[in-house]
């Protein structure tokens, strides 16, 4: 399939901002692996990210700030055949989202999840995210921040998440490689992109990321579960960042657990039985 058939709205970012890069790699793969535009759902929150959905030409949903990952969820959940992708932000994940983000990573729904992390809020001009570094100098932040910053693959290891991986806008074919595996993983993917926001993060920039990454040749499985922790957050003290697949284990999916023998929403019937009606209300006699 020629990548022309996934090309949505022109895109209203900046210039040189990272997220073009998640956006042509997921239109590489989609065109790679064949897949009918039919068949993807783009679930996007609020924020630069969330824009995502409207430059591809596949289904999508624009849902409220932090809640992209319920509302991913409830699609598969109800049409397992989609593939179900997740696009937000640092913001819209690891602050408002944080709790759906957790939980996510716990239950192993079948869904990618993306976050484009810039590490500052850009749609609303420069407010400091929770992966803003400590001392960075902001909008919101005029003295610097003052706390420890959020490691968001730290976190999806710690809170069982089955594929956890982190990729770099300065690196699309490293990003093909990621997404690609993604998409073929029985379970929740998360991807942790560092995304360079040129016009409001003038300190993490391309070239500072360059310098700080280190790239994995293989991802670690089930049994070196704490090696991986260990690794990232060593990493992660020296000021360095792991890119690739970090983590990849198989576990039963929510889908598993929950569809079971049952039909799936897509396959029911939209008829109402009145029998049926009856006697849900009669609970409340």
């Amino acid at each position: 399939m020629n990548e022309k058939i996934y090309e949505g709205k022109k895109p209203g970012w900046c210039p040189g901002c990272g997220d073009y890069a998640v956006l042509n790699a997921l239109k590489k793969v989609f065109a790679k692996n064949k897949i009918p535009p039919s068949k993807i759902v783009i679930v996007s929150g609020i924020g630069c990210s969330g824009k995502l959905g409207d430059y591809v030409a596949t289904n999508s949903i624009h849902t409220l700030h932090g809640r992209v990952l319920p509302v991913a969820t409830a699609v598969k959940l109800s049409n397992p055949e989609l593939i179900v992708i997740g696009a937000s932000g640092d913001g819209d994940t690891y602050a408002i989202g944080l709790s759906h983000f957790i939980h996510s990573c716990r239950r192993n729904p079948e869904i990618i999840h993306i976050v484009m992390n810039n590490q500052v809020y850009g749609l609303t001009k420069g407010q400091f995210s929770p992966t803003s570094l400590k001392g960075f100098v902001s909008t919101s932040t005029p003295y610097g921040v003052f706390e420890e910053p959020v490691d968001g693959v730290l976190l999806a290891l710690e809170s069982g998440a089955t594929f956890v991986a982190r990729g770099f806008s300065g690196d699309v074919e490293g990003l093909v490689k990621i997404f690609e595996r993604a998409l073929n993983h029985k379970g929740f993917s998360f991807i942790d992109v560092l995304s360079p926001c040129v016009t409001f993060n003038r300190l993490n920039t391309y070239e500072w990321f360059k310098e700080r990454i280190i790239k994995m040749e293989e991802p670690f499985g089930i049994r070196y579960l704490p090696r991986a922790i260990r690794f990232v957050r060593e990493a992660w003290e020296e000021g360095r960042f792991l890119t690739g697949i970090i983590y990849e284990v198989k576990k039963p999916t929510l889908s598993d657990l929950i569809l079971k023998d049952k039909v799936p929403l897509v396959k029911k019937s939209l008829e109402i039985n009145k029998q049926e009606v009856l006697e849900m209300f009669s609970i409340f006699k």
